[in-house]
């Protein structure tokens, strides 16, 4: 079998149709690429049956010229999105061996239009985390090097991606979880705006923060998954009807923007040197494009994070009050009565930081401590969208570097969760506003790892996001 290297679902797609590749030689040729690079442990399933059903059947479809526009398209899942049928465990204990009853929205649009779903993605355990490392399946190795991390919580999708183990992956993103790791890994990651992406059949952290999205390697296929994602949906009352665009055909733009970027993110006193001098040529760069660039202010840069942790755990403490042992999932063996049934089954089932962020959100929403933390987060919540929302009025976009530094060695800050939650700190406004933001590629560290760029929008301005994120060059 010759290995075919994808490029764009576009020129796969017409590869499809000449003849010059079959969706049964692509699913064979990923399965024997993932199990190669077993060792990253990106994938905790491979889906080999389901995929070579989907193939077979994808091929004929092709062959009769009533294909979808995924055609053939391998999608990895993150390992908190459910497909029926199919084991998810959020890479948590509490979980293992849990088979889902139905499919999430998004993978039942990506099967619509012929995508094959080739396997279940390792992440941080209820995505909670910057760096999967913790997984309760073990680290994910980094392709690029195998001593870093991979950024989380969606690092064994964008592992997946980076490593060529499948053509695009979709993640989740509460505070980063797609941007951070595509800035880690040199993919592209998008997290379109709250309630773009029907929410359905994904496994909450916080849900007013979650978001589905794509992890793919060029901004022109993030566009297309968007597109076949992204619209109204029934199960999912925060969904917004606003009409889908057709983003694939319209990121192509010649538009000149007004582009703003944060003193306070470029001049951050942890930002790694070389990332700055990344962001400051890029910005550089789009002046000389003709596009109007502009410092401003940001003055809440420093409460973003407590905001979010605040806001997230008091969510994640209600949320995964349902992982109790009693109704599926992990039921300890010790178990004696109702009460030690809830304490046995859920400390077994966690994991630190899961446990360490219900124990957070639990206080911050206890009687003695509920106005003086979760009333004051979601006040200064609005006072953060309030002054993003403020920048719109004159300005297209927010640009920012994705991450202070390049993926950083296991181990490095996982004994600190301060320095680990602080990794967080350019990607939580767009989670916290709701707004669209992507992290794009823009250069490489002189520690041979790339180094991201962030881009955020206005609410539902993702055709803008796209056009000009697929603008940018990595030098």
């Amino acid at each position: 079998m010759t290995v075919y290297h994808f490029s764009t679902i576009l020129q796969l797609q017409t590869d499809l149709k000449a003849g010059r590749v079959t969706c049964h030689d692509l699913v064979e040729q990923t399965i024997s690429q993932i199990a190669s690079k077993k060792h990253l442990n990106a994938f905790l399933e491979v889906f080999e049956v389901s995929a070579r059903d989907e193939a077979l059947r994808v091929d004929a479809k092709i062959k009769n010229g009533t294909a979808g526009k995924l055609a053939g398209t391998i999608v990895a899942l993150k390992d908190n999105i459910c497909f029926k049928g199919h084991k998810v465990s959020a890479s948590s204990k509490i979980l293992e061996g849990f088979e889902s009853l139905y499919s999430a929205t998004v993978v039942d649009r990506l099967l619509a239009e012929d995508a094959i779903i080739i396997g279940r993605c390792n992440c941080d355990e209820f995505a909670m985390g910057s760096s999967n490392e913790n997984s309760a399946f073990g680290n994910v190795l980094n392709p690029l090097n195998e001593k870093c991390v991979p950024g989380g919580s969606s690092g064994g999708a964008a592992a997946a991606v980076a490593a060529n183990l499948c053509h695009v992956a979709l993640g989740s993103d509460t505070g980063g979880s797609i941007r951070q790791p595509a800035s880690f890994t040199g993919t592209v990651g998008l997290k379109p705006t709250y309630g773009r992406v029907s929410r359905y059949g994904l496994i909450a952290y916080a849900s007013s923060f979650d978001q589905i999205g794509p992890i793919t390697k060029t901004v022109s296929d993030a566009a297309l998954i968007l597109e076949v994602i992204a619209g109204k949906d029934t199960h999912d009352n925060t969904c917004s009807s606003a009409p889908v665009n057709a983003y694939s055909k319209e990121i192509r733009s010649e538009k000149k923007y007004k582009i703003a970027y944060l003193k306070e993110c470029v001049e951050a006193e942890g930002l790694d040197p070389e990332v700055k001098s990344a962001i400051v040529r890029q910005l550089e760069s789009l002046k000389s494009a003709g596009h109007q660039v502009e410092a401003i202010s940001f003055p809440y840069l420093e409460y973003l994070v407590p905001t979010y942790y605040v806001l997230t755990t008091a969510e994640a403490s209600s949320n995964l009050a349902r992982f109790s042992g009693i109704h599926y999932g992990h039921r300890s063996a010790q178990a004696s009565d109702l009460e030690s049934t809830y304490k046995k089954s859920r400390s077994e089932g966690f994991g630190a930081e899961v446990k360490r962020r219900i124990m957070l959100g639990t206080f911050v929403l206890s009687a003695g401590y509920y106005d003086a933390y979760y009333n004051k987060g979601q006040k200064v919540r609005r006072i953060i969208q309030d002054k993003t929302r403020e920048i719109f009025k004159n300005f297209d976009f927010i640009l920012t570097p994705s991450t202070p530094g390049t993926a950083f060695e296991f181990g490095k800050n996982s004994a600190d969760p301060i320095k680990m939650y602080l990794e967080d700190i350019f990607t939580v406004q767009a989670n916290i506003a709701g707004i669209p933001a992507i992290s794009v590629p823009c250069a490489m560290h002189s520690n041979g790892l790339p180094i991201g760029l962030q881009l955020m929008t206005n609410y539902f301005e993702e055709t803008k996001l796209l056009a000009l994120a697929a603008t940018i060059k990595t030098e």
